[in-house]
């Protein structure tokens, strides 16, 4: 389940590299406070909205990492049909995928947006705008960076809380 060597790759120093470094550091976190549960654990709703730890993960990564940046930033054809044409909810992971799938998919996510990103102008005006967002909207990559940057800080937060309710474990421990 860890992030293990070279999923997240570093790059040149420049204000792009700055964001992935502070997204994959949000990445890491994700992976990591859910380390060592099992997967009853992982599947077991804590709050009273009912979303799982597995649950979330499965929503970062199709909700946050594919659609915000392979179908809404890279404009990629095969994201978006995919998303439009989901039939699975991205909160609840079918009973047939396991953990480590789901694990799977998010660094797999995570990985083809760092690959577009390599490469990206962040002043660029993202590629594709669904129309379900009416009127908002994100003028340039930066932005949409930075939301999923801000998405997955939010999530991670969430996990650390859910994670310390399970079995009392907490990613940093203050003195």
């Amino acid at each position: 389940m860890s992030a293990g060597p070279g999923m997240f790759r570093p790059m040149a120093d420049t204000e792009l590299t700055t964001l992935l470094n502070v997204l994959n550091s949000k990445r890491t976190h994700v992976l990591s406070i859910l380390e060592g549960l099992d997967e009853e654990a992982l599947r077991r709703p804590v709050l009273p909205s009912g979303w799982t730890c597995l649950g979330l993960v499965h929503h970062l990564a199709l909700d946050d990492e594919k659609f915000w940046f392979r179908a809404i930033a890279a404009g990629q054809e095969t994201a978006i049909d995919e998303i439009l044409g989901a039939g699975e909810s991205a909160w609840q992971p079918a009973q047939e995928k396991t953990a480590e799938d789901v694990f799977a998919l998010y660094r797999r996510e995570a990985e083809l947006a760092d690959v577009f990103l390599a490469g990206a102008d962040l002043n660029a005006p993202p590629a594709w705008w669904p129309d379900f967002f009416g009127g908002r909207r994100y003028d340039n990559l930066r932005e949409v960076v930075l939301h999923v940057i801000t998405e997955t800080a939010a999530h991670a937060g969430h996990l650390d809380v859910v994670r310390e309710l399970i079995d009392g474990k907490q990613h940093l421990i203050v003195p």
